[in-house]
């Protein structure tokens, strides 16, 4: 008994295409045209009122594609093979179709005989892809396999960067000066740091960047606090030392650790704003331990943004830096006067102390006494330098 013809749908929206693949199925003994389709919609009412064995379609036609086709069939039709037909052989679109459940994907030109046989495969659940389009996807995979190989590659560079970073190979603090604006005594220090790596060029944001893109941001940045923290016992009792912490160092168990080890009430903690806070329960809790411990918070870049105002008013922190965007030529531009005093006004009222970052001049240091600023920090009052060992 010969075996029953393979029963063949075909669907594209160009008519020249669709009657020659029509005629070209008709023509050939072992297959049997069951109908044809000018579109998606057109190719799934026809597939689901013929059940056909294999599917022909268009990757490009009207109503959603050859996809959507491949994603209706494949899901009600299990046992239609579809195989794809388009003009070019776009990687991501071959990929796309064979997601969606495309059982092969030929290029249009491809020779009629190589069709049936594709369509002979396909009915026999064999996968079926034009050479033009398999040798795309060769090239598309060894290329995605070279990014991926240089990618670990460089991902390893710099996690080994980071992790020597932490290590303290290549890093270094410098401490610049806060000030009594009106006679320049030292009330505290701030803790930077410093990369003195030869193998990158990177900035100090970039190097916290890079860890944080790793996964190591807070890991980096406790590390650089601790070496801070270490410095305590070289500065007179009555100064603090503020190290600058994002929110997921700031909520690590790690800080807290490193505040259990020194004289906490004198540490401030300088929130930053690295990246945005998703969960600001979560943050508020943390502070409320640092707190607990005695040790201050701060929030650095006041005025930068909006982001750095709903940081005020929902942690409520015990210092307000100004950033220096307010501070620099504040003498000179009265919408930043007006914004400085208004955020002085705001923290006297709720009982904070204000310091204004990136004092360089003596008319910017004049103006910020007037508007009410007690301290402050920048070149004019001292540049950022390493601890001098007491004698």
């Amino acid at each position: 008994m010969a075996d029953a013809p393979i029963r063949v749908m075909v669907a594209d929206d160009e008519a020249v295409i669709r009657d020659t693949l029509a005629e070209l199925v008709a023509s050939d003994p072992a297959l049997e045209l069951v109908g044809s389709a000018r579109n998606a919609d057109e190719a799934i009412a026809v597939a689901e009122a013929t059940h056909p064995d294999v599917a022909l379609v268009d990757v490009r036609m009207p109503g959603g594609g050859g996809m959507r086709v491949a994603e209706v069939v494949h899901s009600s039709l299990p046992k239609t093979r579809v195989l794809a037909l388009t003009v070019a052989a776009d990687r991501t679109t071959v990929v796309h179709m064979l997601e969606s459940g495309a059982v092969g994907y030929l290029v249009k030109g491809t020779a009629p005989t190589e069709i049936v046989a594709s369509i002979v495969r396909a009915a026999r659940g064999q996968p079926s892809i034009s050479p033009d389009v398999m040798t795309g996807l060769v090239k598309g995979l060894a290329e995605q396999l070279q990014r991926e190989e240089t990618e670990s590659i460089e991902l390893q560079a710099r996690t080994a960067l980071i992790t020597a970073a932490m290590e303290g190979d290549g890093r270094s603090i410098v401490y610049q000066p806060i000030v009594e604006l009106e006679d320049h005594s030292v009330v505290g220090m701030e803790a930077l740091s410093r990369f003195n790596d030869t193998e990158s060029d990177w900035t100090v944001d970039r190097w916290f960047a890079v860890a944080a893109e790793i996964g190591l941001g807070a890991e980096l940045e406790l590390a650089c606090a601790r070496t801070a923290l270490s410095d305590l016992d070289m500065i007179p009792l009555d100064r603090f030392i503020s190290v600058n912490l994002s929110h997921r160092a700031a909520e690590s168990e790690g800080l807290l650790e490193l505040l259990d080890a020194v004289d906490a009430d004198r540490v401030v903690v300088e929130l930053t704003e690295h990246e945005a806070v998703e969960d600001y329960d979560r943050l508020m809790a943390a502070v409320a331990r640092v707190r607990d411990r005695g040790t201050r918070v701060a929030i650095d870049d006041a005025g930068a943004g909006f982001a750095s105002l709903r940081h005020i008013l929902r942690i409520e922190p015990d210092i307000i830096k100004l950033d220096i965007s307010l501070t620099r030529d504040v003498h000179a531009h009265r919408p930043q006067r007006a914004l400085a005093a208004a955020l002085v006004s705001f923290a006297d009222e709720l009982g904070m102390s204000v310091i204004a970052e990136g004092v360089e001049r003596q008319e910017e240091q004049d103006t910020l006494i007037e508007l009410g600023v007690r301290l402050g920090q920048g070149y004019f009052m001292g540049r950022p330098a390493p601890l001098r060992k007491p004698n």
